[in-house]
């Protein structure tokens, strides 16, 4: 339930490192190196949180879909900044 608050309030990658800080065996299971969580901290963190979630019982069956959902929200938070950005200035008449 906590962690559910701290992705509502702060976004993925606080939830990561809580999550870290607070469950440590369970990222040591899910990672062999420190790397890796690391990358995905940076570049794919919707992914990286679901990976941790649903991996050390290993990936099966409809586990693959909600690492598909992760993956698109992760895409959809690169993207939609650009459409933000070119909405906010269209209408501060920006760049016409």
């Amino acid at each position: 339930m906590c962690l559910f608050v701290v992705l509502l309030l702060f976004g993925p990658r606080s939830a990561i490192a809580l999550w870290w800080l607070f469950d440590l065996p369970r990222w040591d299971v899910t990672f062999s190196s420190f790397w890796v969580p690391f990358i995905g901290f940076l570049l794919a963190p919707w992914t990286t949180l679901m990976y941790v979630l649903v991996a050390p019982g290993g990936v099966n069956g409809f586990d693959w879909v909600w690492l598909g959902i992760a993956v698109a929200f992760d895409i959809a938070s690169y993207s939609s900044g650009g459409v933000y950005g070119r909405r906010r200035s269209v209408q501060a008449g920006g760049d016409q």
